[in-house]
């Protein structure tokens, strides 16, 4: 079996688990590889083949088992800052619960502890906002939502972070 077979295989075991978006460290574990740069060039490879589809640098979607499109958003964002707590909020969060009217599609909205950002991908924009507000200011104003395996905002704290980044407060339904 080719080593890009075996990458197929793996995904495909990885799909029963929720699996669906990878980063590089994921995909050389599923094939007991260490990161290098002969593995950067496999997924390359893997990428002209045409079994990956390369999102960011670094985040890869399988096209045999691609994701849906509600989730994708989210699912790159967890891949882009896997250890930094982050929560969705802003514009996204607001026209989740129904406080703005506007639905967002294209575009998600998530306020980090980590490095600001914005990522560009086919699915859509995915935007980090840093906050300097400590964990323990947070704590109670956040909801882990299950569905989506994700910290969101409470409506005071989405509209709270819209204030504290400037944004337009014109499209809030009061």
């Amino acid at each position: 079996m080719s080593k890009s077979d075996a990458l197929i295989s793996e995904i495909a075991k990885s799909v029963k688990s929720g699996g669906c978006v990878f980063d590089t460290a994921e995909l050389a574990y599923m094939l007991g590889e260490t990161v290098s740069s002969h593995f950067r060039k496999f997924l390359s490879s893997c990428v002209k083949k045409g079994v990956l589809e390369r999102v960011v640098q670094g985040v890869y979607i399988s096209t045999i088992t691609p994701p849906d499109s509600i989730s994708i958003l989210i699912e790159i964002a967890k891949k882009l800052r896997p250890n930094v707590f982050s929560y969705i909020s802003l514009e996204s969060q607001l026209s989740h619960t129904g406080d703005i009217s506007q639905i967002v599609m294209d575009r998600l909205t998530i306020v980090t502890k980590g490095r600001k950002g914005i990522f560009e991908t086919l699915y859509g924009t995915i935007e980090f906002t840093h906050t300097k507000k400590k964990l323990t200011q947070l704590e109670e104003r956040v909801y882990f939502d299950d569905e989506i395996k994700m910290f969101r905002a409470s409506v005071e704290l989405a509209i709270a972070d819209l204030k504290a980044c400037g944004r337009n407060l014109q499209m809030l339904d009061n």
